[in-house]
């Protein structure tokens, strides 16, 4: 009776669902608390269910269940909760994911670090993407791999018990208490994991990571078919897509608009593609240069995903390092480039860089002459030998158009790997995937990098292909409308608010091709020592972005985003963007994006009575 009333109501929930559970690929963060993530919006949510609640408008004044869709979303947390109800789970144990492979990398990374047994156990066959040696070889990661014909044939283990099964369906299970983690196939649409046993629930957080950083939830739309699967008790019906179009489509635009001839890669985020690069290029230095220790650089106040990511693999494998590359400020780019080359050539090491340009938050370019140079220059060990030369990992989100791998370009000569967020510019918004490619210098790596796109499944999804080949076509010119309103809007404030500082690109920067529609704003403080101006600060912030949000609530959003379709964005990167940053290196500051379509004269009207309050 309970289970039927729980399946109606999911039934009206998504007769009734606000839009944006749909469209939307960042949330709002004005009503978001980031420890309550998931938790939250299910409390509220529960409460509706048991007052039979379901209209449009109170599913939409729902807190946020996460900020950002790639680490969850309403319909991902309603299918988890449902899933949950059906069989007597706290619906923190049920946990959705687009790869089917990545839930079970996420149990063996826990394991890994905790020196703790574990067997995967399959009845049928494994997902043919899914390679037992290079999981053990490459990602270090330690298990025992056993046939089943029944769930009941599962016996006691010293250690976890994974069990990988397809299912047409979704719905009740049989909670075998042999098994600590059931992992749940369900055909185009990803996985679901479901954690089994009291004693198992302190793998939650460590797994909402792994989906946090290394790949995605279930999509919206994928979840959408599988809530209906569930509600009706029926088989999950076959994909139906143009996919083989849609792809040819999308590698056509991207080869395009990067000026690039290899193959481009394409993920299910921008994080999922970043992560098949470092593993692909683990997987290439052990084969290439054993022993030699990896050195991965990373800015330490760069995209918080990028340096939690990085550092997240060298604890995985023994010999990969993270050392911090200082560009922002007072750094400069090329220098610091130089002297952390120059110390890893000595050492005899692997350097791979993984830097942004333009940078995030600051938007500073440095000087591409300069940085060829030091990216080509030979260096020796310190025995005289001639060192491994640098992969350059260029994360090009907030500038895709610039082109920097294609022959005769500044970087085509150097070993170069470019990748951006396809869920900014490239989607306009549309959808988290993300790209990479290659010049012809890497098309050794960009095999290995292939290999491990689809070893964790996180190729993009039918829908993301079906998105990319609409909106890529007309992005550069998105990001020429958006740069001139940027521009505008940046020049108003530098007139109205004088002792402000704005981190933007200068008129010469744009005039060769670096035309973002983001900038950053230091806001002027007051105060007689450091912590009182900060504080003050930080408050002066949140008014900014309170009164544009309270003023112009159908344009600006108090949220995550960059190269959306219309509107304005705002968020302050050291509490979104840089969430997993060391607090020393956090940015507190504004940071702004503006898009081609939004009623400029009404933003700089609204920030002008801001500068009249303060």
């Amino acid at each position: 009776m309970q289970d039927n009333k729980m399946l109606n109501y999911i039934k009206e929930v998504l007769n009734n669902m606000p839009s944006g559970w749909l469209s939307i690929t960042t949330h709002r963060l004005d009503i978001y608390e980031e420890k309550l993530a998931k938790t939250q919006f299910l409390d509220q949510f529960e409460k509706l269910y048991n007052d039979n609640i379901y209209d449009t408008s109170t599913l939409n004044e729902l807190p946020t269940a996460y900020d950002y869709i790639r680490l969850g979303h309403p319909l991902s947390c309603v299918l988890e909760w449902g899933i949950a109800h059906l069989n007597n789970l706290n619906p923190d144990n049920v946990i959705s994911f687009s790869s089917q492979t990545v839930p079970v990398l996420s149990v063996l990374r826990k394991n890994l670090l905790e020196n703790r047994n574990t067997q995967i156990v399959y009845k049928g066959s494994l997902p043919e993407f899914f390679d037992a040696e290079l999981v053990k070889n490459i990602y270090g990661y330690n298990f025992e791999l056993n046939s089943v014909e029944s769930l009941s044939d599962i016996s006691e283990f010293d250690g976890s018990t994974i069990y990988i099964s397809e299912q047409s369906t979704i719905g009740t299970m049989d909670l075998n208490i042999n098994v600590d983690f059931f992992v749940n196939l369900h055909s185009h649409l990803g996985s679901v994991l479901v954690i089994n046993g009291k004693d198992n629930g302190h793998y939650v957080s460590d797994i909402q990571h792994v989906r946090r950083r290394e790949t995605i939830a279930m999509t919206p739309v994928n979840s959408v078919v599988a809530l209906k699967s569930l509600v009706e008790q029926a088989v999950i019906p076959e994909r139906q897509s143009s996919v083989v179009e849609d792809k040819a489509s999308v590698i056509s635009s991207i080869k395009e608009v990067t000026g690039t001839t290899a193959k481009p890669l394409v993920g299910s985020s921008g994080l999922s593609v970043q992560y098949a690069i470092m593993m692909g290029l683990v997987h290439d230095a052990l084969e290439m240069h054993k022993g030699k220790a990896i050195k991965f650089i990373v800015p330490p106040n760069c995209y918080g995903g990028t340096n939690d990511q990085a550092r997240r693999v060298a604890a995985c494998i023994d010999n990969v390092e993270i050392v911090d590359l200082p560009v922002d400020g007072d750094n400069d780019m090329v220098k610091s480039i130089d002297a952390v080359l120059t110390k890893i050539a000595a050492e005899d090491a692997i350097p791979y860089i993984i830097a942004e340009i333009p940078t995030n938050p600051r938007v500073e370019v440095p000087d591409l002459e300069q940085l060829k140079a030091v990216l080509s220059k030979q260096r020796k060990t310190s025995i005289g030998e001639i060192a491994i030369d640098p992969v350059f990992i260029l994360d090009q989100t907030f500038c895709p158009n610039v082109l920097f791998l294609g022959e005769g370009e500044i970087l085509s000569t150097v070993r170069t790997i470019s990748y951006a967020s396809g869920s900014k510019f490239p989607s306009g918004g549309k959808c988290t995937a993300g790209y990479c490619v290659g010049n012809n210098n890497t098309e050794a790596l960009m095999t290995k990098i292939a290999l491990h796109l689809s070893l964790c499944d996180n190729e993009a999804t039918d829908f993301q292909y079906e998105i990319l080949a609409k909106q890529l076509p007309s992005m550069n010119q998105r990001i020429k409308d958006a740069y001139r309103n940027t521009r505008e809007f940046v020049t108003f404030i530098q007139d109205k608010l004088p002792t402000a500082k704005i981190n933007f690109v200068s008129e010469e920067l744009a005039s060769q091709g670096f035309t973002p529609s983001v900038f950053s704003l230091d806001l002027p403080t007051k105060g007689s020592t450091d912590a009182e101006k900060e504080t003050y600060k930080r408050a002066l912030n949140l008014k900014l972005i309170n009164l544009m949000i309270t003023e112009i609530p159908n344009e600006s959003k108090f949220c995550v985003s960059y190269g959306q379709l219309k509107g304005c964005y705002w968020t302050i990167p050291a509490t979104s963007t840089q969430g997993t940053t060391k607090e020393g290196d956090k940015d507190y500051i504004v940071r702004a994006s503006l898009s081609p379509n939004l009623n400029l004269e009404l933003h700089k009207k609204v920030f002008l009575d801001f500068v009249e309050s303060i």
